[in-house]
């Protein structure tokens, strides 16, 4: 039951939403701008509003995914926080994408929240409160992640959330590394910025 579960719990993450739905503007997102399949190189292609509905259910891909496995499957929380990060792995390195995909910060949020909405919450407003005083997506990710990660501990989270968060803001570096690699430039893209289409 847990295998099929964490199988269940990748497949789901590995949904491209913001690929299939940024094909009902007959583009293909991977095409355009970073290339990511992530929400905010959707809003920065089509708009606001694809963003954020790609947004949205990046977000909830994780959070359905650990409501699925506590109740519906009735697993144990250790095993339900992997099947979180399941449903991350499968975000950004999906089967469905030759194992390429997005970054994982909606997903990783979604499955934090839904762990522990406090921890979530925590990382959430920090990264919102970066995001808003330096209009950089990816600096409020990051450092979100990372206070997500440290409330954990000084919060007395149990240790398999603990580990759950450092893997999910590893994965998070890493997969901003190049992003990292331009806020040091000063080349990185603000919050606004329009791509072009093509």
């Amino acid at each position: 039951m847990e295998l099929l579960a964490l199988v269940l719990s990748y497949l789901f993450g590995s949904f491209p939403a913001g690929l299939l739905f940024s094909r009902l503007y007959s583009l293909d997102i991977r095409t355009v701008g970073s290339g990511n399949i992530g929400a905010t190189n959707v809003q920065r292609a089509l708009g606001w509003g694809p963003g954020l509905i790609v947004l949205f259910f990046d977000t909830f891909k994780g959070g359905l995914v650990i409501l699925a496995a506590r109740y519906l499957f009735h697993l144990e929380p250790a095993v339900v926080s992997a099947c979180g990060l399941a449903a991350v792995l499968g975000h950004n390195f999906s089967i469905f994408l030759k194992f390429k995909g997005g970054k994982g910060v909606a997903t990783s949020l979604g499955t934090t929240l839904f762990l522990s909405p406090e921890v979530g919450l925590f990382g959430m407003l920090l990264g919102l409160t970066v995001m808003f005083l330096t209009r950089f997506v990816s600096a409020g990710s990051i450092l979100g992640a990372v206070a997500s990660t440290l409330y954990a501990f000084f919060s007395g989270q149990p240790l398999y959330f603990q580990i759950t968060c450092v893997i999910l803001t590893t994965l998070m570096i890493w997969s901003h590394r190049d992003n990292i690699k331009r806020l040091q430039a000063g080349v990185e893209n603000r919050i606004g910025v329009k791509v072009p289409r093509g």
